[in-house]
This record gives C-alpha cells, structure tokens and sequence, in this order.
C-alpha cells in the first residue's frame, strides 16, 4: 500500500510539473504581454444605435462594417452606464475609461456654479483660434480632469507616439485625443469651409492642412443630396416625408433630394454638408490625408489616430432615427469606412494596426412618432417645470429665488440665497426632490445628499451615481420617464440612461484581435483599459474599466 500511494504521489507530482513547465511553454513574454501595431484608430460614430448595424445589416457591402464584423470580435452588448449620455461625455468616457463622476465632463454644456455661468466642455478663452479668424479654435482639454488612452501611450513611449484627433465636432476631435496630442483639428463651416484647430496644439497649420483646405474637397461636396439607392427600397426606414422630421430652411417638405447649393445660404453655409452624409465623407478625406501629412504607422512606436464621424448624429437631430435621412448617411458611411480601411491597408498595411468602432450615445426615436403607435412617450417642458418649482418654493419658503439654473436634469441651489433665508442645502434638496418627484413625466429623482452618502451599483440608480461629479454637479437630479425629452416635436436626441440611448456598437479589429462576438455585457469604460493591455501600457488614471481579454489573438 506504502509503494502503491509512493507510486501515485510521483505521478501526480509529474502531471503537475508537466502542466506548469507547459504553461511556461505556451506563455511567451515578447509576444504575450504587449501587442505593438504601428498604429492604433479609434472610430466613434457619433449617435449610432445599435441597431443601426442590425437593421441596415442587408443593404452595407462587404468591405465596411460587414469587414469589421466579420473578421474583427463584435461585443454585441455593450453600454454606457452614466446619464447624461451626450456627445462631450461619450467621447471622454470611451477614451478615458471612465464616467464623468472621473473624468469630470458631465455634459455638453453645464452651468459652473463657481463663476455662475455656463461652460462648453471644450472651451477654452486662454487660447487662440487656428486657420480661422473666428472663435472657432478657441478650444482645449483643459476640462479633461483624467489621462486618456492616447496620453498614455504618448508618455509611454516617451512622447515619440503621435496622437492625432479629427472630427466635424470640436469636442469629438479635442477630448478623446487628450492632453498630450500634437493636434486636433475639427470642421469650421460658415463661409470659410476650413479645418482648424487652436494655439494650444500649434500656432499654423501644418502645410498638408493647408493644402487640404485649399484643394476644393470641402466645397465639392456642396452639391445635391440624392438616396445613393432607390429611396422607394429602403424599407427599413419609415416613409420620406412625414411630420416627425425637422428638414432644412428654404424646403417646404423633408423628401429627397436636397439641393444644398440652394438652401446653402439659409441654412449656415457650408455647415450644411456637416447634417448630410458628406460630412463623414469630407471626415474620412481629411483622416486619409492625415495618415499621410503626419506619418502616421510609418515606425515601429505606436501612433495614435482619433476619427469621429458626426454628421450621423446632426441627421439623427434633424430627421430622427428611424429617417431615410439617417439611412442613407450609414449606406454612406458604410463606403467611407471602406475607403478609410483601404488607406489604412495601402499606408500602414494590413497587419500593422489596431483599430475599434463604436459610439458616443444612441438616440430615441421621434417621440411624436412613438405616440402616434400608442406608444408612451412624451415632452417636458422644462421652463414650466422651473415655475412650478419656482411657485412651490414660494409657498413652502416664502422665497421663490433658490434655484440659481436648471440644465441637463440637473438643479443647482443659489447658496447665498439660502444662507440669507437661514435655510440648510439639505432641506431644500429634500423640498426640491419631494416637488419634482410629484411631477407629471419624472420619473425618479436624487438629491446630493443620496449621492455623496450611497453608492448603487445598477440600473438607473447607478447611471445617475457615475454621472455624478461632486465638486461640478447640481443639488438635485432628476430622471424623465422613458422616450420623454425636452426637445422640438420633430428629430431625436440622446442623453437618458434607457437602452435606446446606452446600447452602443463597439468591433474591434485588425492586430492582436481574433475574429469572434460575444454578448456578454460589457461598458464603454472598458474601451480604454482593453487598448492599454493589448499595448502594454499604463491604464488612463482615472480608469474603471476592464480590459475585454476574450477579444485578444493570445
């Protein structure tokens, strides 16, 4: 028995050592813990459903989203798990890693309770416009509170990757670059039709923007908008013309086509081609071009390219999500990925980068729309909702002037009012929520007080918690009920924390990426740390995702 279990005991010692030498086997550093693509491209599609990829699924070709899906890992589950879901907040969150209650973006716009005006994300007096005599340019990350992924590896590699953001939309070229980029350049439309970029990147453009700008490409596309197929085939979208769409000044309907040199003067200039599909084309034009006038993968140390398509969500804005409009700029888009893929391949070569797809929000449909299939839906007017509260206060108090500003469902207090009337935060918090909770179409509603004591972990609880930064939100937060905005009864929009607005494409694709899907759940925080594992490099500091290993080759 003695020999038996002496006999067991060296065999099992064996299988053990066996395993582990053949773990070490299998395990190769060099290769295992960092993947070096010369070349990473983040593509966000701004206002892009999931759905989208679904529905118009039949109509894309082969050499688009079809390629990223079909050769990439598609993460057929992932959201953003904040409120507000708006364009500032989504690129920062899938760039950092993070929520605003991190990175500190909370909005788009958002009211600065220490200087007691509104503050644009981006915006920035300290610096000065770039290719541009207007204040366009007068923009910086200087609101970024956290690292990027591109920061990262810029200070990584010592500051010899190259990180370059381009997007029609300031905020969608300046906030996923970072810090650290060598430029962002975004689209000044009007009367000049120019991209520009501000001095806190460079004080001239380089000569290929130059050359760009004065090539003629953007004017080119000032010309008649048609479907790219029979709009009588594009089934699925709802009819051409229809009371749920917004359209353009000078057109009596919201049916095809559009002669854009007509109604280019009533409409903005040349900021009209950013609300049609020529806008992403115009964007992928400029990206090609950049790939070339930077060097961008042209070494052997990672570069950076930051691509933002955002004509997509102008459309969505105008006509809705369920709009020809919208479907024909993704039938559109759907080329302009396959020319940005071409590039990529000829400049930098097939196996040389990384690259991922995905959005910074979704969109509801046309509430007015949802309503006439006996669907709930709804809009709030927030100006009645303020005098309400305002005459409520009145009764309460005897004070109707505590409410300082209302603005992305947030409240903020006036605090010198309060201190005047001998009147603690947390009663009125307490007064305010009991009000807005009582309101027709609110349907859940938070105060500080909740927030800085309490920390939820899912549903709308915890979205409203991760969009919650403590020195920059308001006193009191409230949540409409589901497909209820404060918006025009024409066109979608975005911000709430229900599917329509968090469920987001997200592909990865190209260098160190297998070919697979999953639907598990997974957050666009994890975007970033995914990036930086793959790269071997630090996480961005204010990170709380999780790198997504089942997308990885080893």
């Amino acid at each position: 028995m003695k020999h038996f279990i002496q006999i067991f005991l060296a065999v099992f010692f064996v299988q053990v050592v066996s395993a582990q030498d053949g773990s070490r086997e299998g395990f190769n550093p060099s290769k295992d813990l960092r993947t070096q693509p010369k070349l990473v491209v983040g593509v966000v599609v701004d206002q892009m459903r999931y759905d989208f990829i679904t529905r118009f699924w039949d109509r894309f070709g082969d050499g688009g989203f079809k390629k990223l899906i079909s050769e990439g890992y598609n993460l057929r589950n992932t959201h953003f798990s904040y409120i507000p879901t708006y364009t500032g907040p989504g690129h920062a969150s899938v760039y950092t890693g993070s929520s605003p209650e991190s990175h500190g973006i909370i909005g788009n716009n958002w009211y600065n309770k220490f200087i007691g005006e509104m503050v644009y994300c981006v915006g920035d007096p300290a610096v000065n416009s770039v290719g541009t005599t207007s204040d366009a340019g007068k923009m910086s990350p200087h609101r970024l509170l956290t690292t990027t992924v591109a920061d990262e590896n810029r200070l990584h590699t010592q500051m010899r990757g190259k990180t370059i953001g381009i997007a029609l939309k300031d905020r969608g070229a300046i906030l996923p670059a970072g810090h650290t980029a060598n430029a962002a350049y975004w689209f000044h439309g009007q009367d000049e039709a120019k991209w520009v970029t501000s001095s806190f990147y460079t004080e001239e453009l380089p000569d290929w923007v130059e050359e760009f700008n004065t090539s003629g490409r953007a004017q080119s596309y000032m010309k008649p908008w048609e479907t790219l197929f029979d709009t009588d085939t594009y089934l699925e979208s709802g009819i051409d013309i229809n009371d749920f769409e917004g359209g353009f000044k000078g057109k009596e309907d919201t049916g095809f086509p559009y002669d854009f040199p007509k109604l280019q003067e009533q409409n903005g200039g040349y900021d009209i081609i950013k609300e049609s599909p020529f806008g992403n084309s115009l964007t992928a034009d400029f990206a090609i071009a950049a790939l070339e006038g930077e060097d961008l993968g042209q070494d052997e140390i990672t570069d950076f390219l930051t691509v933002s398509f955002s004509s997509t969500d102008y459309l969505g804005h105008n006509f809705g999500v369920n709009s020809k409009e919208v479907q024909d700029s993704y039938l559109r888009l759907d080329l302009d990925l396959q020319r940005l893929l071409e590039a990529l391949d000829d400049k930098v070569g097939e196996d040389n980068y990384t690259l991922f797809l995905t959005s910074d929000h979704g969109g509801v449909h046309v509430p007015s729309y949802l309503q006439s299939v006996k669907i709930p839906a709804g809009y709030f007017n927030s100006s009645e909702f303020r005098d309400s509260l305002n005459d409520y206060l009145g009764d309460v108090f005897g004070e109707d002037t505590f409410i300082k500003n209302i603005s992305n469902n947030q409240i903020f207090f006036d605090y010198e009012v309060l201190e005047d009337n001998d009147i603690s935060r947390v009663e009125l918090q307490r007064e305010v929520a009991h009000f807005a909770l009582q309101y027709e179409q609110v349907n859940k509603v938070f105060t500080r007080e909740q927030l800085e004591a309490t920390s939820y972990s899912d549903g709308i609880d915890a979205a409203v918690d991760n969009g919650f930064h403590q020195k920059r939100s308001g006193d009191v937060m409230f949540v409409l009920e589901p497909s209820v905005i404060s918006y025009s009864k024409t066109g979608s929009t975005h911000g709430s924390g229900q599917n329509y607005d968090t469920h987001a494409p997200l592909i990865f694709y190209g260098k160190g990426i297998k070919h697979g899907n999953t639907l598990e759940r997974t957050g666009i925080e994890d975007i970033a740390p995914t990036i930086s594992a793959l790269l071997g490099i630090s996480f961005p500091n204010g990170s709380t995702g999780r790198p997504l290993y089942m997308v990885f080759e080893n």
